[in-house]
């Protein structure tokens, strides 16, 4: 058979050999450091409430992730979805998550904190700056090399880095899951109030959400050069390719996990689950262990960097075609090398505000998304909700970066004291928003 004919052969499917590499490569996409530094710290964390944290964790780190793939599959791109609250907000919303994911935050997290894993192993005598300087500046010209063919993504990251990743992390989780663990304690703080709705709050910092909203768009195009045309078909493998990323995360996440339990009470004040992942790996392998973590968070976070240059890249290409795909994922490469030699704290200690600005316009898009014919008929639900919360979480956002601590009659509302003061307007801006839809109607039958 010709293998040229049949490559540009139209078909309704992907062969299951492709749809494990394309779902391979969505969860490469996602898995990256902070994915990685999560799990253990909360299950060191949570003890004995692990069970109930993880599930939250689940809910933000993986569930609404994949609705997010599936939601923009059903709208078309994200920017259609957020057209759904104005065109203008589509813009502005879209633009910040890309930059949020991209070189603003996500892309210089990949260098920062990769650099950390590596920096044990230095020589004694060697400047820290210096050597995050060359490794970063190192790190992202292979990031962009590796972005300039963007149709080779699922290929890279499906049949080469994604499966090696897997089988590092593997080696740390199997050993801890067959190895004694110590006594369960009880759960420490931030765990020791609510540990699932701690646990679902834990999950914003993976930033997957926001990610989940991008990725679609250069998983789409690598679905359709492997002969897939037809949208509804494109759409459906898209979420078949979700599916597969997502459980491969809840497996990890879980063992990961399990990897923090096993050493929760002799590493109770352990802040950072890098701490957690290398304490478990050398406790197994000896010296080696430092050297099996620092790989994985290497790979994890060139994987991750390499597809966020890409997705931001095609994204502003298109948006400002002016300038090619090439000069952009350039820009972000090198505007990223920058801001990582910042350090990874000052990358972190500004993630928190802005993620709690997007995160709830994330969340109430994608659950409206996945109900979008219902939605849709009383069209003024969109912007009553998104409005709404994202009014909620923008002000409660600046408050905690400006004047943490600071009261403000928001705090007034219920769950705020659980970081979920959006959830109560959101309901109340549906019921205006359905209200307003019908009155309109009505008056315009009139």
């Amino acid at each position: 058979m010709n293998r040229g004919a049949d490559a540009g052969r139209a078909r309704a499917s992907l062969s299951p050999r492709q749809l494990a590499s394309v779902g391979i490569a969505l969860f490469s996409m996602f898995f990256g450091a902070g994915n990685l530094i999560l799990p253990p710290l909360l299950g060191v964390q949570a003890a004995a409430d692990t069970p109930a944290a993880i599930v939250g964790f689940f809910v933000t780190g993986v569930g609404l992730p994949v609705l997010g793939i599936v939601a923009v599959a059903l709208a078309g791109t994200v920017r259609e979805l957020a057209a759904r609250v104005h065109p203008l907000f589509s813009r502005i919303f879209v633009a910040a998550v890309y930059l949020s994911i991209g070189p603003c935050l996500a892309i210089p997290r990949t260098s920062s904190t990769a650099f950390e894993m590596l920096a044990p192993l230095l020589p004694e005598g060697v400047s820290a700056d210096v050597a995050r300087l060359v490794f970063s500046v190192c790190f992202f010209v292979a990031a962009y090399v590796l972005a300039m063919h963007p149709g080779r993504i699922t290929r890279l990251l499906g049949r080469i880095t994604g499966p090696a990743l897997i089988v590092l992390i593997a080696a740390v989780v199997g050993s801890a899951l067959f190895a004694a663990g110590e006594p369960l304690v009880p759960a420490q703080a931030p765990y020791d109030a609510n540990a699932a709705v701690q646990g679902f709050l834990t999950g914003y910092q993976t930033m997957d959400l926001l990610a989940s909203l991008t990725f679609g768009l250069v998983i789409a195009t690598n679905i359709r050069g492997m002969g897939v045309a037809e949208p509804g078909g494109v759409m459906r493998e898209v979420c078949r390719a979700g599916v597969i990323a997502g459980a491969l995360m809840m497996l990890l996440y879980g063992g990961l996990a399990v990897v923090g339990v096993r050493l929760c009470s002799s590493l109770a004040g352990a802040t950072n689950g890098a701490t957690v992942l290398a304490a478990s790996a050398t406790l197994h392998f000896g010296v080696a262990g430092t050297v099996v973590v620092a790989a994985i968070f290497l790979l994890a976070c060139l994987n991750v960097c390499i597809g966020l240059i890409s997705c931001c890249g095609t994204y502003f290409a298109q948006e400002i075609p002016r300038a090619s795909y090439r000069v952009w994922a350039a820009g972000f490469a090198a505007f990223s090398c920058v801001i990582s030699n910042f350090g990874l704290d000052a990358i972190l200690a500004f993630s928190v505000p802005l993620l709690g600005a997007l995160y709830p316009m994330a969340i109430v898009m994608v659950v409206m998304g996945m109900l979008h014919r219902a939605c849709d008929a009383v069209p003024h639900v969109w912007p009553w909700v998104v409005g709404v919360t994202g009014v909620v979480s923008v002000v409660t956002s600046l408050r905690d970066a400006l004047a943490p601590g600071a009261w403000m009659p928001l705090d007034a509302l219920p769950f705020a004291s659980m970081g979920l003061g959006w959830v109560i307007p959101a309901i109340a801006a549906a019921v205006i928003g359905v209200a307003h839809a019908y009155a309109e109607r009505d008056s315009g039958n009139a």
